[in-house]
This record gives C-alpha cells, structure tokens and sequence, in this order.
C-alpha cells in the first residue's frame, strides 16, 4: 500500500517517523452505526486513522520493512475475561462477528467484516504476558462491535483493506485500572515487531444521558458539563503531562511507579488521579469504557510524542482519540 498518512493532529498534520516502532491508538468507537453515520465527524476521522495505520504497507519479509504493518493486536471495551485476574486471548482462525447491540435496523446484524487470526500473534502475547506474570487463557470467540464496527470504518474491505491478521485480547474482569496499565506495558515489545496495537473505548460513556440529550442544545459538539471537565482532566492527564514543561510534583508527592520512566510515571499517576475525580461516574457510570485507554497509555514509552488526534462531544459522549507515538510512513 502506499496511502499517505492523513492530517490527524487538531490543526495540523500527522507526525510521522520512520522508526520501527510503530504508534499505540485509542480510539472512541461509539455504536455500530458509526458506519453509516457519515456525516458524523468521527466516521471521517476513524477512515484517516486508517489510512495512516496502513500507510507503512504490510511487512512481507523481504527487504528493509521492519517498521511495516504485520498484524493488529485490538482490546475493547466489551470483552472482559470470565475469570478474575486473568487474560483472554482469541485463538480464533476466523472470528465472527458479534452482533451484541439492540434495537437497531436488520442490516446491522447481517453486516460482515472480513478477518484472519494469527496462532504465532495469540502466542507472542501469551508469551509477553506469561512473563509479566499475567495469566491467560486461549479462546475461540467472535468479534464484538467496539472492533468491527470501528473497523469497517477504518479499514473498508474495498477502500482501504487491513490485510493483516486481527488477534483481540481481553480485557481484565475487574474495574481495576493500574492492572489495566501494566498489561499494555507488558505488551509494549510488540510495538518493534510489526504489531499495531489499538485500544477501543469511549473516552466519556454515559449513554443514559446521552439518549436524554439527543436533538437538544448538548447534542450539538458540546457535551454535557461533566463531558466537558472529565474530557478535558483525560486529555491533561494523557497529552499535559507527557510534555517535559509540565509542572512536577514536590518530591514526597511524587508518584512512585518502580521502572516507570519520568514522562511515562507522569502520565501513569495522572491517569490513575483520575479515578478519584467527582465526576468520574457521571462521566463512566461503568469503567469498562474508560479501562482501555490505561491499556493504551501502559504501552507507551517515555520518548514518545502522545497527542490527541480526534476530539468531539455530544451529550454524555466524548469522541476524544489518541495515539501514543509518532504515526509510521
């Protein structure tokens, strides 16, 4: 392939590098009619992201293509393990596709997204993870729309194919956001291999709030007021904080994260202070929205550039996306 990367950054381009090391997205997925929706501004900005992930073309084996794209690893919000303290990864060949929304028109549930597996990926993670002393479990599952739906966005089969292997990951079963961290960060080396690892959540979720408010003056690109201070304490806490001028705390108050780089011990406590914000549960009444940006954020690393590429709100929503280093080209 040989797409140029898109115009991603609010007001500017996207950053491009020609390192091995490729980028870590997070991106708000919304609901499955985010493929019709294309007057919605995220449908357009979900097609950039993919086009600037396929940009580097897909690693071949032969010649100099390091940095070129060799599979996806994907978590989202809607895949938390069965067990308590475990992982679960999809060992599928072929995953279907999981139809798990209600209420929508018939074409939804008859919609296909083409996907392979990857044993050798399944194996690489369990292998990262098992070192990390995470536990894991392999499973045969389906896709569940917070990937496939964002995906066809991203990548249509006939405009702009993946053509690379799709493993998902679990997340945990707990609401537990520090773990959630540790296990992007286990699965960092990834990143030097080809593997395009992408978070799928929502960076504000309250959709009770948002049914309430749809057609009204906060449906409009500005959000609710608790959208509006938790998307603007996120991108503080994510994008702020990995800048070298951000202000540090007094040396006893300092977080303390063992092997944690500055910026990356900077970003990993700020995240983790958002937990205790008032609006935190009218921002996610449930985490299971929110916990996959920790992933994300866990996979960074001290050197990367970390900006907001996407930004959005409407009602209880914020559509915020990010990425965790510099887009490969």
């Amino acid at each position: 392939m040989s797409i140029a990367a898109s115009t991603l950054q609010e007001g500017g381009h996207a950053d491009v590098q020609s390192s091995t090391s490729r980028p870590v997205y997070f991106l708000s997925h919304g609901g499955p009619n985010v493929m019709y929706d294309t007057s919605h501004p995220a449908h357009a900005h979900l097609q950039k992201i993919g086009r600037e992930i396929t940009a580097s073309g897909v690693r071949t084996g032969h010649g100099n293509d390091t940095n070129k794209l060799q599979a996806v690893v994907v978590f989202s919000a809607h895949w938390q393990a069965r067990e308590p303290g475990t992982i679960e990864i999809n060992v599928a060949e072929k995953a279907d596709l999981i139809y798990d929304f209600y209420g929508f028109p018939a074409h939804f549930y008859a919609e296909k997204f083409p996907n392979v597996g990857s044993e050798k990926v399944a194996a690489r993670v369990k292998g990262l993870l098992e070192e990390a002393g995470i536990r894991t479990r392999a499973v045969k599952r389906g896709l569940d729309h917070g990937v496939w739906a964002s995906f066809k966005t991203a990548f249509d089969p006939d405009r702009n194919p993946l053509n690379v292997p799709i493993v998902q990951v679990s997340l945990f079963r707990a609401e537990d956001a520090a773990r959630h961290y540790e296990l992007g960060r286990a699965l960092s080396p990834l990143r030097d291999e080809g593997i395009q690892i992408i978070a799928s959540g929502q960076a504000v979720h309250n959709l009770r709030d948002m049914m309430f408010s749809m057609g009204g003056d906060d449906d409009d690109g500005t959000g609710l007021p608790y959208t509006n201070s938790f998307d603007a304490a996120l991108n503080d806490a994510i994008v702020a904080s990995s800048s070298p001028s951000f202000p540090s705390a007094s040396p006893d108050q300092a977080p303390k994260h063992e092997g944690d780089p500055p910026a990356t011990a900077r970003r990993k406590g700020k995240m983790l202070d958002l937990l205790k914000r008032a609006d935190l549960r009218q921002a996610h009444p449930t985490l299971e929205h929110l916990l996959p940006i920790y992933v994300g954020a866990g996979a960074s690393r001290d050197n990367d550039s970390v900006e907001r590429i996407f930004k959005y709100k409407e009602g209880g929503l914020s559509w915020a996306m990010f990425r965790f280093g510099k887009a490969v080209g």
